[in-house]
């Protein structure tokens, strides 16, 4: 099989070129490959047999003024993305997110629930979904993943870690619940999505369990030997940003155990995994 990544220089993008390491891959940086470009995009595409497309404009803040922008990106060029890859028959991965949800549920959201974003970044990325799916029907996978953390990219951990320097407390907010995610993780679960004889579909990529950005604090601080208790909690309304958050972002994972293929391990011990890897620290 020949692979194509696009975002190939992004968080997610360079754990994928890992990840699939010893294989035939193009790996095709934002500077590569203008995914907007339906032209461009069909020359790239063409001769490959599965495109996994970890392009997206993630400012999620910045969206909210520039919808366009993030229109383009993460709807055309998912678009482009399965259009060209319908035309050459090769399989996409489509890497979503759970911002296409507006966060009020109260239990792990089914890969089936009506999508209901409450954000411009959050519609566009569902445009993209229906868009992609629309376009390579029978060769679409939707990944959605959440609360992201890798090695090259900003990491939640680190901003955590490098506070901890210059402050004795530290307050995070304890009223948004999701599965913090490791990108080297996802992009393995996605591998063996591609490896599998999966059916096309909707598919969750997250971390298992969930908690808290103040769980996730804390346990960065256990991890690092610093004291739990100088986490404070607090609330969201602490920190008002130009675009709302989902409450609640906990996906459910159904859909891996139809397709035979164990769910992603839990949060936490993929924390204490990346801790043990460096990725914390940036060591």
């Amino acid at each position: 099989m020949r692979y194509l990544i696009t975002g190939a220089g992004g968080m997610l993008g360079t754990d994928l070129r890992l990840a699939l390491a010893g294989r035939e891959v193009t790996a095709l940086t934002r500077a590569d490959l203008d995914v907007t470009d339906l032209d461009a995009v069909r020359a790239a595409v063409a001769g490959h047999d599965a495109v996994i497309n970890a392009s997206a404009y993630t400012k999620v803040d910045d969206a909210e003024s520039h919808e366009d922008e993030a229109q383009a990106v993460n709807s055309t060029g998912a678009q482009n993305l399965a259009i060209a890859a319908a035309e050459c028959g090769a399989r996409l991965v489509q890497v979503s997110t759970d911002y296409v949800f507006d966060g009020s549920a109260t239990s792990p959201y089914d890969e089936d629930t009506p999508l209901n974003p409450i954000s411009a970044y959050g519609r566009t990325k569902a445009d993209g979904e229906r868009l992609a799916g629309a376009a390579n029907p029978d060769g679409t996978y939707i990944v959605r993943t959440a609360w992201l953390y890798g090695a090259n990219g900003g990491n939640f951990a680190r901003t955590m870690l490098k506070l901890a320097t210059t402050h004795d407390t530290v307050s995070v907010v304890n009223d948004q619940r999701g599965q913090p995610t490791w990108t080297a993780d996802l992009a393995a679960q996605i591998v063996a999505l591609l490896d599998s004889e999966a059916a096309p579909g909707i598919y969750h990529g997250t971390n298992s369990g969930e908690g808290t950005w103040f769980d996730f604090a804390r346990e960065v601080f256990r991890l690092a030997d610093l004291d739990p208790e100088r986490v404070l909690p607090t609330t969201s309304d602490q920190f008002v940003r130009p675009a709302p958050r989902p409450d609640y972002s906990v996906l459910g994972h159904a859909a891996w155990q139809r397709a035979g293929i164990p769910e992603m391990r839990d949060w936490r011990e993929a924390l204490s995994a990346a801790n043990d890897a460096g990725v914390l620290s940036g060591g």
